[in-house]
């Protein structure tokens, strides 16, 4: 990837703050014009879905649009032996990056509808059947962003990304966080979309297990992983090379008349 780390650290950064925004914020909204619980999940995954995507189709040439740990580091052990693929380096300076984003998301969310800024969530999510709901949340978001990959298939993640994520608010019981990252940054907001940090533990070594889970899955349905890997993992940055088309050998010139 042509960018210096510095920029891709960048966009980790300020994309995962806005994605953690966009579900705070929306989630703040959702329940200041509604009280009914489906309408205000509704609102909260419908923004989630929009915001997403545009983030995704904004940033992906720049860092690959991960703003996930999770994607993070299933790139690196998939693309560790490959020239391109990411290295310890950048995942050490990713990760830390995308919680940064995800605590500073939560926080002006906050800001925007004048809740505290930092206030822990109080929100329960410690069950069983959540951890399982964020193992498969994760599994098919991995599969889904390195399925495209192998299959050469990358430019319409931002789309695909989004409607999966958005369908998995709904099939899964947990509303689908599947990102450590973004679940650490709703731990700072006692608000709708909040989780108590007693709950975050769980969570992300469910996520976790699902990345791995996930990575397993993708190479059951494509076979071992041989090619290169590129750091841009949801949008490629360069259209698929094509051969120019042949010219048109010159028409002969017309022999002269015989006299």
């Amino acid at each position: 990837m042509s960018a210096p780390l510095g920029r891709r650290v960048a966009a980790e950064a300020i994309g995962t703050g806005l994605l953690v925004a966009v579900v705070v914020g929306s989630g703040i909204q959702a329940t200041e014009l509604s009280h009914d619980v489906g309408v205000q999940l509704l609102a909260n995954s419908l923004a989630t879905v929009f915001g997403l995507g545009v983030l995704i189709a904004l940033l992906g040439p720049v860092s690959g649009a991960h703003f996930n740990p999770a994607v993070t580091l299933a790139a690196w052990f998939t693309g560790r032996r490959t020239p391109g693929g990411l290295t310890l380096r950048d995942v050490a300076a990713y990760v830390p990056a995308q919680i940064a984003g995800a605590v500073g998301g939560a926080i002006l969310a906050d800001a925007m509808f004048a809740e505290p800024l930092v206030t822990f969530s109080t929100h329960d999510r410690f069950a069983g059947h959540l951890w399982l709901g964020e193992v498969v949340a994760t599994t098919g978001l991995i599969l889904l962003v390195f399925g495209l990959h192998r299959i050469d298939r990358a430019s319409p993640a931002p789309a695909a990304v989004a409607a999966y994520i958005g369908a998995a608010y709904w099939f899964t019981s947990s509303t689908s966080f599947a990102n450590p990252a973004v679940t650490i940054g709703r731990a700072f907001t006692d608000t709708f979309a909040g989780i108590a940090p007693g709950s975050v533990g769980p969570f992300i070594a469910a996520q976790l297990s699902g990345a791995g889970l996930g990575l397993v899955v993708v190479t059951a349905v494509y076979g071992p992983h041989t090619a290169a890997v590129r750091r841009t993992v949801e949008i490629p940055h360069s259209e698929p090379d094509r051969k120019p088309a042949p010219e048109p050998e010159p028409e002969p010139s017309p022999e002269p008349a015989a006299p």
